[in-house]
């Protein structure tokens, strides 16, 4: 599967993703966008996902594991960085089904997050897979 011109801040947004996250990884580094994996294969409960979250992210050290915090992160520019970021969520396939209402939360969030960066030109990409 070929990347989306990540550059292109008006299409950024939550997509869905097949395959490998090398080319992601690849189109995030010529955009000059920060890149992270988030592996949720062995997520079986919430805890177990903020805590993928939390140490794929990088997140603060303040993070309350909630989705509340979650959207205040992704809408905190220290944490962004400079330029924007991209973030691919792999092994989702059981998470998602086992905690559907979890997952659809997971993914409004960051395409809230996605809409708030766009009005201030800034690139927030999350692909799912």
């Amino acid at each position: 599967m070929k990347a989306p011109d990540l550059t292109n801040v008006e299409d950024a947004g939550v997509r869905a993703w097949s395959g490998s996250v090398e080319p992601l990884r690849a189109a995030a580094a010529h955009a000059q966008l920060a890149f992270s994996c988030v592996d949720v294969t062995h997520a079986k409960d919430r805890a177990a996902l903020f805590a993928a979250l939390d140490k794929s992210l990088a997140l603060p050290e303040h993070f309350g594991h909630n989705w509340d915090a979650l959207a205040d992160v992704l809408e905190d520019r220290d944490w962004l960085g400079k330029h924007g970021r991209v973030i691919a969520f792999t092994g989702s396939a059981a998470y998602r089904k086992d905690h559907p209402t979890d997952w659809s939360t997971l993914e409004d969030i960051p395409e809230e997050a996605s809409e708030f960066w766009k009005e201030r030109h800034v690139a927030f990409w999350v692909f799912t897979a």
